[in-house]
């Protein structure tokens, strides 16, 4: 388990220590989620087919844990992997990640076959159940500008995809609040170190996940039961 030091882990670590106490003391309370409301976000307007068998997009928004964990559910999705992005590769490192000065972003590499799902439908997900768009460096219980939303498009016709949906949902007023998620030029991704892969796969009675992210999942096979897979597809082991 990852040292408690970004306030990610402090929380997590606060949780346990709380039903502990309840425990030791006889009197245990349920106590408030955390989880983000999801919200069925429409389906893209502009989303043109893709002749290619497999594409990789990166997006950042908040904990990869939570982030992998979903796309690892989704049909046609090849691989996840946990990573950075928005920096160099000399601080993309986790704790140096976590002092929120280096310009990178928590994130996730996630390998899809557009004939399965197409990138339009991944950031259907994205919007849905994986992250809020309407929260400016932070999600959730995690704050700082490596918790942030941006969605790094590799080529023009995903930039397009990406800036067209954002002003759909925008227009739509989806959300009660405006859409701050950033779409950026693609500069870099550096997969996270081992321990953090696959973490909600392998953790998924941890507080911080049982919380936090195990409602996003729950929301993925309810809002997209075509598109979820109960054996999630993972970087270490059969999937």
């Amino acid at each position: 388990m990852p040292k408690p030091t970004s306030r990610r882990h402090f929380a997590a670590w606060g949780f346990g220590a709380l039903l502990i106490s309840g425990v030791a003391f006889g009197a245990f309370h349920a106590l408030p989620a955390m989880a983000e409301d999801a919200v069925l976000a429409p389906p893209p307007a502009y989303n043109p087919p893709d002749l290619a068998t497999s594409e990789t997009a990166i997006l950042s928004g908040g904990c990869f844990w939570g982030l992998q964990g979903v796309y690892e559910h989704v049909k046609g999705v090849t691989k996840v992997y946990a990573g950075y992005a928005g920096g160099d590769a000399a601080t993309a490192q986790y704790e140096t990640v976590s002092t929120g000065t280096t310009g990178h972003a928590e994130s996730v590499a996630i390998t899809f076959n557009p004939q399965v799902i197409s990138y339009g439908q991944i950031l259907q997900i994205y919007f849905s159940v994986a992250t809020n768009p309407t929260e400016l460096n932070y999600q959730g219980p995690d704050s700082g500008t490596q918790y942030r939303g941006e969605i790094w498009y590799k080529t023009p016709a995903q930039q397009h995809v990406a800036l067209a949906y954002i002003a759909q949902l925008s227009a739509a007023h989806v959300y009660s609040q405006p859409i701050v998620t950033r779409v950026d030029a693609f500069k870099g991704f550096y997969n996270a170190e081992d321990y953090h892969q696959d973490y909600l796969v392998r953790n998924p009675d941890q507080p911080y996940i049982a919380i936090n992210d195990i409602p996003k999942v729950e929301a993925l096979q309810r809002l997209f039961p075509a598109l979820y897979r109960a054996d999630p597809v993972t970087v270490f082991g059969a999937g």
